[in-house]
């Protein structure tokens, strides 16, 4: 059966052809799109999986994502601390401020303070100085991304031509100098803002004045501990909200969401996919039917049952199916390598593939019941008209 299903199938190469790139194309659309949005998701937490060290995030109640800023009073720090399960505890302070640099250009960036004796929080990876350079008087570091962007000194400095900040260059950050003394390498992330890390005591120092100034508290749960008892326990002691990296990740993944319009926007462009693979594949498959009427025909004059006949065109469905669904997830994945290299958010997870398949397959599922109703109703006497 499954030999001439296929023969059947292949023997009109042109149907056969357009089927399959039309499957392939909607696949494509269903799969590059998932993974964009995949990527942008994913980089909305990026920097809170680049602070790596802390399992536990507290912060205001009302805090919505990574960038919203509600400080909270210095104390509840103790508090933290005081929690049984808590092994320890550090300050972290982060908030936009205005930075002027040596040629005179001002930026917006996000001053990151973090804990002077562990440096918890700090970013992943240095390409330039070490990270207990902070300890230095005035010390702060820059990312690498941003010393040729936001940072990059456009109008040269004695005659020379515009070029990166680089190490020992200073900035003044809210009419305070600084020097930077390292060049760290951070993940992508969806805001674009530069980031400048300097230590705790020093971030709060540069700050404009204000009565509560911390904005987290990075704790670390004792080993054996389960880290969603004690946040909940942090939360009842303190009446601050409490997340582990998952759940403050996921806050601020669906805050994002919400307020962005990214999920209706990509959501319609894979519909559009799916639409397209459900028309490409039901036009092809009943043309195919039509074309092949008097083979079914026959088959049934010869005594071949419907259930026969069902098998019959599932085989033709599924192996056009894998096909398309294998060449278009091979060219997203092609595509994705060169978007991703271009800087444009693009994430093939495991859970894309899926999505792709389970829509190609409800495409062709779709498509197949138009066209076996048509094999279904067919009269074996039309092999004998014409």
């Amino acid at each position: 059966m499954i030999r001439t299903a296929l023969e059947m199938l292949l023997g009109d190469r042109a149907r056969y052809f357009g089927l399959v790139v039309g499957l392939a194309f909607a696949t494509l659309l269903i799969t590059q799109q998932a993974s964009i949005f995949t990527g942008f998701t994913e980089r909305t937490a990026s920097w809170i999986r680049d602070t790596g060290q802390a399992d536990l995030w507290i912060m205001d109640t009302q805090t919505e994502f990574t960038e919203d800023r509600k400080p909270i009073q210095s104390n509840a720090l103790q508090r933290v601390r005081g929690v049984a399960g808590v092994e320890w505890a550090v300050p972290m302070y982060k908030a936009y401020i205005q930075v002027r640099l040596a040629d005179g250009t001002r930026r917006n960036v996000r001053l990151v303070g973090i804990d002077d004796a562990t440096l918890a929080g700090a970013p992943p990876v240095m390409l330039e100085g070490r990270i207990e350079d902070l300890r230095q008087d005035r010390a702060v570091i820059v990312d690498a991304r941003d010393v040729n962007d936001a940072l990059r000194l456009t109008r040269g400095l004695n005659g020379a031509g515009p070029r990166p900040l680089g190490v020992g260059d200073r900035i003044d950050i809210n009419d305070q100098d600084a020097v930077v003394v390292g060049v760290a390498q951070r993940s992508v992330e969806f805001f674009w803002d530069a980031v400048i890390y300097t230590t705790y005591s020093r971030a709060v120092r540069m700050a404009p004045r204000e009565r509560k100034l911390m904005t987290f508290v990075l704790a670390k749960v004792s080993p054996g501990a389960d880290p969603e008892e004690v946040a909940q326990r942090v939360a009842a002691a303190t009446g601050l909200a409490a997340f582990t990296s998952q759940g403050f990740e996921d806050l601020s993944k669906g805050f994002i969401l919400r307020k962005t319009g990214i999920l209706e926007n990509f959501g319609v462009t894979i519909m559009l996919g799916f639409v397209i693979g459900v028309l490409v594949a039901a036009q092809m498959l009943h043309n195919f039917v039509v074309e092949n009427q008097k083979s079914f025909a026959a088959m049934k004059a010869m005594g071949a049952s419907n259930g026969y006949l069902l098998r019959l065109v599932s085989v033709q469905v599924g192996f056009a199916a894998v096909m398309g669904l294998g060449i278009g997830l091979g060219i997203a994945a092609v595509s994705g390598h060169f978007l991703e290299q271009s800087g444009l958010a693009f994430r093939m997870t495991w859970d894309v593939v899926v999505l792709g398949a389970a829509g190609i397959l409800v495409c062709c599922l779709l498509a197949a019941a138009f066209s076996l109703r048509r094999v279904l109703k067919l009269d074996p006497a039309v092999v004998f008209k014409g």
